[in-house]
């Protein structure tokens, strides 16, 4: 199930639970009753943050039903599960028509070959419009949309639907629904929409087509036939009205599901690759084949420890026995096999080619990894994640929980795969990435929740360094007589500005012995130690050459220790002399922007110091938008990005280089560091 945050897919899937019998009462996402939405997370904040199975049986066909999040935020958990899905419910708001995420998802999964039918949901709420919303889909998502049903009524006098192929109403009270004749006042528009099916079913077939030319009509069980095969070529998608939390017309949901959506043996067969050969080898739902299984989710539960959730594409997975993980090389010890069964598991035998099942306890086993029997090892296809677009700062409210937060982070990484934890190597910060605020939210709260782990979240440092903009000789002279011997150390450096990127280059060109050569090691280590700090706000100094040209030493004073301090007192006193500059990281970024919204984002780039390199075509639709911009102002730019364009633009960006901070900005820079440095020191 895809579609839009909110527009109704977890009370679609309540519903078919319902029905299917699997739960005796209707559950409710405000009041946090819902099979699917059973994390506390998720009640909180009534949404959906990971995908669900809700496996139930109707009319003699079992479904595995994955209901998934509608938050671009938990586009992971989206991923995982079209990777192992043959089809799809698309669900569409009857008033707001197709949104952002919808048409993402969508897109998702086209590409994939998914096949899907359209739930119309909402129907029974002011300014609901089947007919737009069905328009809207088929405009949007490129495909045929086609009505099976049509409704009876809108907002609060929706009541039911007209069944297009036995032409009866369906009325329904409490939630059940009863067939009677339609009333006449709606015979033309079920002739309409009944002639509408009639020509999709007839387009699927050459025969259908020649019949439905020579005598205008079809029966009923072509029209079904037809629209089956045109649904599953790609060329049109069934439609239905559904009010879900009224509980009208869901079970019509659930027949379109059976009617016209692939089962395993209909759908395309997998491709893995043999692990020992480069032949790929042809995966089939049949039980006979050897094992192949994908493992698409796993998470922690508190009783069984990890569950580990795959889909089996050949063969038979058994119960308490062992299978071969071909990805990491490793036998797993396999206990029990359960499916899940409303908010309760239950114990399995078997899991055959199509199913899916749950697995507990497997100890080296993630999302991705292909299960199977060790005298055929192959690997099925993983997934593609996109890269984390939001990182903030953490770090532990109490001191020593460093260890505790890194292995709760590591278990969360398990189970979403598109969290980054980083340790950045300038600011020596952690950082944890996401994939916007609400990810970063959720996860922070799962530390606490899950793992009893307290953490603070702050903006991350930017990794500002420092150089020179001209060439200065100063003497470094380091003297010290405290009674016994002293300490005696005199260096004469030189220094330069070197081309950005080039880091820090020290040269030899002491001549006569001014300074000893067992010293000079002493100078070079301490040039390089003071380059860690540097003297505008205590960032590293780059791009630097040293050149030790001259000194003079004391033959029973001077140590190497003395020379170290020699150097480091040279480079601080130099770079004092040679107009420091404070620079900033520049990074490239690429923007995939909707036509209509280019002028916006590039003021928006603009006005964050931001350098157009570019512009070309993108997608049908879209133009992608090349520039460079320095770190400091985009941090928050996924969120940003998202708000400006209502999510329809994606960006990617990484490092490029370093270039001087302008002069009004390196001010407020240095004061913020002078004012963080005299509160460390209090």
């Amino acid at each position: 199930m895809i579609g839009h945050g909110g527009s109704g897919k977890t009370s679609i899937a309540e519903a078919m639970l319902c029905r299917a019998g699997v739960t005796d009462r209707l559950g409710s996402v405000s009041a946090g009753t819902t099979v699917s939405d059973s994390d506390p997370d998720e009640i909180e904040r009534n949404i959906s943050i990971t995908a669900a199975l809700l496996p139930h049986e109707w009319r003699d066909h079992k479904i595995n039903l994955l209901d998934t999040p509608g938050y671009a935020d938990f586009i992971g958990e989206v991923i995982s599960s079209l990777r192992v899905a043959d089809g799809a419910i698309v669900v569409v708001d009857a008033i707001a028509g197709v949104e952002v995420q919808t048409e993402r998802y969508w897109r998702m999964a086209a590409d994939r070959g998914i096949v899907p039918i359209i739930a119309i949901n909402k129907m029974d709420k002011e300014g609901a419009d089947f007919a737009a919303a069905a328009q809207a889909a088929s405009d949007r998502l490129g495909r045929a949309v086609v009505p099976v049903y049509i409704p009876i009524g809108s907002a609060q006098a929706f009541r039911g639907v007209v069944d297009l192929f036995e032409e009866q109403a369906i009325v329904y009270a409490n939630g059940k629904g009863s067939r009677e004749a339609p009333s006449a006042d709606m015979a033309d528009e079920i002739a309409a929409a009944r002639e509408r099916v009639m020509e999709a079913a007839a387009e699927s077939d050459d025969a259908l087509t020649e019949k439905y030319l020579e005598q205008g009509s079809l029966t009923t069980e072509e029209m079904r036939r037809g629209l089956r095969a045109a649904v599953l070529a790609g060329k049109a998608a069934p439609a239905v009205p559904v009010a879900a939390t009224a509980n009208i017309a869901t079970d019509a949901v659930a027949d379109a599901v059976v009617d016209y959506l692939p089962d395993p043996r209909q759908a395309p067969p997998q491709r893995a690759q043999a692990v020992n050969g480069d032949q790929e080898v042809e995966l089939r739902a049949d039980p006979e084949q050897p094992l192949a299984a994908l493992v698409f989710k796993t998470t922690a539960d508190p009783h069984a420890g990890r569950l580990t959730v795959f889909r089996v594409y050949s063969g038979v997975a058994h119960s308490d026995t062992n299978l071969y993980n071909a990805t990491r090389k490793r036998r797993e010890r396999v206990g029990q096999i359960f499916v899940p069964r409303g908010k309760q598991q239950e114990a399995v035998a078997v899991i055959s080619a199509g199913d899916m099942g749950v697995v507990a306890k497997l100890h080296e086993t993630v999302i991705g990894d292909t299960l199977c029997d060790e005298q055929r090892q192959v690997i099925l296809p993983g997934f593609e994640f996109p890269a984390p677009v939001l990182s903030v700062s953490i770090s532990p409210k109490t001191k020593g929980d460093e260890d505790k937060v890194n292995s709760a982070l590591d278990r969360l990484r398990e189970e979403d795969p598109t969290i980054g934890v980083s340790v950045a190597s300038d600011t020596r910060e952690t950082l944890l990435s996401g994939m916007g605020d609400l990810h970063l939210e959720v996860i922070v709260g799962r530390l606490r929740r899950k793992f009893g782990v307290e953490v603070e979240t702050r903006t991350p440092r930017v990794a500002y360094k420092e150089t020179i903009a001209k060439r200065v000789e100063v003497q470094g002279r380091y003297k010290r007589q405290t009674g016994g011997r002293g300490q005696y150390g005199d260096a004469w450096v030189r220094l330069e500005p070197l081309e950005s990127g080039s880091g820090f280059e020290f040269v030899d060109a002491v001549v006569g012995g001014a300074v000893p050569r067992n010293y000079i090691p002493a100078v070079e280590k301490g040039l390089v130690e003071g380059m860690q700090r540097g003297v505008l706000a205590g960032y590293p100094l780059v791009d630097i050459r040293a050149t030790l040209y001259d000194g003079s030493y004391h033959s029973v004073d001077s140590s190497e220790q003395a020379f170290k301090i020699a150097g480091s007192m040279a480079l601080h006193k130099g770079v004092a002399e040679a107009d420091p500059k404070l620079l900033e990281p520049i990074m490239d970024i690429e923007v995939v922007v909707p036509d209509q919204y280019m002028g916006d984002i590039i003021g928006h780039l603009n006005g964050k110091r931001g350098r157009i390199q570019g512009m070309e075509p993108g997608p049908p639709g879209t133009q992608i938008v090349r520039a460079q911009v320095p770190l400091a102002e985009i941090f928050a730019y996924a969120t940003e990005l998202r708000s400006m364009t209502q999510g329809r633009a994606s960006h990617s960006m990484k490092f490029s280089h370093y270039e001087e901070v302008p002069g009004h900005i390196a001010q407020r820079i240095v004061e913020e560091a002078q004012q963080r440095k005299a509160e460390e020191q209090r």
